[in-house]
């Protein structure tokens, strides 16, 4: 016996639409972050642009007509700050929270001192903690909304001298789980993107290009990331069409992750 659909259809399109919502995009100042950025503000959103360099955080800003902050994000009266202001500016439309930040620390373990271990902890989870617990308030106090953070695929694969990284990543990926557990029943979606490695400005200037083309070898599809894709998973995630999506950790690096490491 057959059961037909019977339910509605929606317009599909029009979930994608984020209809003047406003996010607030950290480490929004270049690469991903800027991409982002158009991305929001391409399908309706306003963006309030927050990084720690504010020429850049104002020229992108200017680019997408969008507010700007400037503000350490592993600092709390500064995250407070800018969620005082997302609070004034966007009010009840007030719709989600994208969180970028993370620069990872390159050595090996044995090789790493303390105070390195704890700027890389800092660095990748202690603004997230700040993300979740003062922009996820402010979300709840709005009615829900989608917070997106970038993982990484270090936080599910051993990648060389990333061990700090990954391990910080590990954790990032976890976090985001129990906030989604936490703040579902408020009806706040909890997600995080896990790229591989992305042609952003900062490592462009730190890789060179034979690298990238050994990395692009590596995968499946022959090509590295750019960040305008990162920002494509982000944006479904902040938007409707992932509303039911939730506590979910999106691999994005080509299908590298699934290959097996054998010799040619």
């Amino acid at each position: 016996m057959k059961y037909p659909d019977s339910t509605a259809v929606p317009n599909y399109l029009a979930l994608l639409a984020l209809r003047n919502r406003g996010f607030v995009v950290l480490g929004a100042g270049d690469g991903i972050g800027r991409q982002t950025c158009h991305a929001l503000t391409q399908a309706g959103g306003k963006v309030l642009c927050v990084d720690r360099d504010a020429a850049l955080a104002e020229k992108v800003a200017q680019e997408v007509g969008g507010l700007f902050e400037t503000a350490d994000v592993t600092q709390r009266a500064d995250m407070e700050r800018v969620f005082r202001v997302a609070d004034k500016e966007f009010g009840p439309t007030l719709g989600g929270v994208v969180d970028i930040v993370g620069i990872a620390q390159i050595g090996e373990l044995v090789n790493m001192d303390d105070d390195a271990w704890t700027r890389q902890f800092d660095v990748v989870l202690r603004h997230a903690y700040l993300t979740i617990q003062i922009g996820g308030a402010a979300l709840v106090r709005h009615n829900g909304g989608s917070m997106v953070f970038v993982g990484s695929i270090s936080g599910m694969v051993s990648v060389p001298d990333q061990a700090a990284y990954g391990t910080a990543k590990a954790a990032l990926h976890h976090l985001v789980r129990c906030a989604a557990h936490e703040l579902g029943p408020s009806n706040v979606r909890v997600n995080a993107v896990a790229p591989g490695f992305v042609r952003t400005p900062r490592l462009l200037t730190k890789l060179t290009e034979s690298f990238w083309d050994r990395v692009a070898l590596a995968n499946p599809l022959r090509r590295v990331a750019i960040p305008s894709e990162i920002a494509n998973a982000i944006l479904f995630f902040s938007s409707d069409l992932a509303g039911y999506v939730n506590g979910n950790i999106l691999t994005l690096d080509g299908g590298t992750h699934f290959v097996a490491a054998l010799p040619p």
